[in-house]
């Protein structure tokens, strides 16, 4: 007799055969199960009134072709690609609002996003319902990679404002956004002319010199000390900073946000990224290290140094406090990696649009000789008296966007934008790009022209439309070193250019 009444296996028949058999019915079952619940989940969110969007799958929402390898896309009437495949994110997200409006969402997996296109959404998102709008998202990617601290990804509440705002009283006091920075950056771009002029009438990369005069004014603020242009180490860390950047633009990355637990993967770019992480790491951390160990507290030379001495009154004081070790890790990587790849990008896109327009060219040569003339270096006192040359920089940030995406925001509780809903948890990204290509605001968008920065009278005209560094709270906190930067650096690199 069989154990509770169950029937015998036939003969030849291995006793595990018919458990397997429903063990995967049951996973089978399940799977189903978890289509459907989500299929059903997906379809309510669209009946809440949310922003109207692609149809999502159900479990992978609306990017569930990335889990399928390319050339097997055709096979799953996928195409060969999708069109982010080959056209920027900003892009192909601008080509989505045409269809769905300048507010559309989609999922990631279960995750909503919602995207915005337009001035007047991106205004009322962003100041006038700031509190709401002004957290940032847990995504996995994100997550992982910064533990949610530092100044640019971590989230919005006390913690975030308390170290924002010692970030940004500490900065200024080593000169940012004052006359005092001037000297740190004509000194630094002395270093890139003569860099330049090594090369003579050959043809050569503007790149590699332009980062590391972007990073040595940086490190200026923060680590008190510049790198030598051929110092080994610092040129490893550049390159590192910049293939990693590119990486994380790459599309399969964003399957970490659907399963977390592909960034462990132990090939491909999952692979390099992580990698790349632990070399940086290791550059900065040295660099704490050295700090800690020279720290003099009567003589405090930078950035890391004040840190040091808040992070030891707040420990003397025993208050719980968020100033810690791997607090400042996480900022000094925001200002060391973010302020150079957004910087140095602005400055080689002032470089090619010099380039393709001459005439332009010509206006900013010829304000230039006419304000500072070649006798001395550049001030930035001189701004004033340079529109023409304030405008092209204006058009080229314009243009070009190096942020064309933002830093993505998402809201503390359920509201409603422009009559749709916006549930609590909603990941919020700021399509830059669509902003400042937007033909409803600016006359033939895609052309060239610093003139929509200027009044009848020649003068420079302030737009509110423009925000190359976004609105409201989160705003990047860089954005008056940028101008000022650039500003002395496009009048450098063009004397360069007319006089090499």
């Amino acid at each position: 007799m069989s154990s509770l009444g169950g029937q015998r296996p036939a003969a030849g028949e291995q006793p595990g055969a018919r458990l397997h058999v429903r063990a995967t019915g049951g996973a089978l079952l399940l799977c189903v199960l978890a289509v459907l619940l989500g299929w059903v989940w997906l379809r309510r969110q669209r009946a809440c009134g949310i922003p109207p969007g692609p149809k999502p799958r159900p479990l992978v929402g609306n990017f569930g072709h990335l889990l399928v390898p390319r050339f097997l896309r055709p096979q799953f009437w996928l195409g060969s690609g999708s069109q982010t495949d080959t056209v920027g994110q900003h892009v192909y997200l601008a080509r989505m609002a045409r269809v769905y409006g300048n507010i559309f969402s989609f999922f990631i997996g279960h995750r909503l996003v919602v995207v915005l296109s337009d001035f007047h959404s991106v205004r009322e998102a962003l100041v006038q319902q700031a509190e709401v709008f002004s957290d940032r998202p847990r995504m996995p990617l994100i997550s992982i990679m910064t533990k949610e601290k530092g100044i640019v990804f971590a989230h919005y509440g006390p913690i975030w404002k308390q170290q924002r705002r010692f970030s940004h009283s500490t900065l200024r006091h080593f000169g940012l956004g004052k006359l005092s920075l001037e000297p740190r950056i004509i000194e630094e771009f002395a270093y890139v002319k003569e860099a330049m002029q090594k090369h003579g009438e050959a043809p050569f990369s503007p790149f590699p010199i332009i980062s590391n005069a972007v990073s040595n004014i940086i490190c200026s603020l923060c680590f008190g000390q510049r790198f030598d242009y051929t110092n080994k180490e610092f040129k490893k860390v550049l390159d590192f900073m910049s293939r990693g950047l590119e990486i994380c633009l790459h599309s399969q990355l964003f399957l970490i946000n659907i399963c977390p637990w592909f960034y462990y993967l132990p090939f491909g770019p999952f692979k390099e990224l992580r990698q790349i992480e632990r070399d940086i790491s290791c550059f900065l951390k040295n660099i704490i290290r050295e700090h800690q160990e020279s720290l003099d507290a009567s003589n405090p030379q930078d950035f890391i140094d004040m840190y040091l001495l808040h992070m030891e009154e707040e420990q003397g004081a025993s208050r719980r406090s968020s100033f810690d070790e791997d607090y400042l890790f996480y900022i000094i990587g925001d200002l060391f990696i973010a302020g150079t790849d957004t910087t140095t990008n602005s400055l080689l896109w002032c470089l090619l649009y010099m380039s393709l327009n001459p005439d332009v060219q010509k206006k900013v040569h010829e304000e230039i000789e006419r304000v500072i003339g070649c006798d001395r270096a550049p001030s930035l006192t001189d701004k004033a008296q340079m529109p023409y040359t304030e405008a092209t920089i204006m058009e080229v940030q314009r243009l070009s966007m190096v942020v064309p995406l933002a830093i993505p925001h998402m809201t503390s509780e359920k509201t409603v934008l422009q009559g749709f809903t916006i549930p609590k948890g909603t990941v919020v990204l700021i399509n830059l790009w669509s902003v400042h290509r937007d033909p409803a605001i600016w006359e033939k968008p895609d052309d060239f022209c610093p003139h929509r920065f200027l009044d009848d009278q020649g003068q420079l005209l302030k737009r509110e439309t423009f925000i190359p560094f976004g609105i409201g709270q989160l705003k990047l906190g860089f954005n008056l070193f940028f101008t000022l930067s650039l500003c002395v650096c496009v009048c450098v690199c063009v004397c360069v250019h007319r006089h090499v």
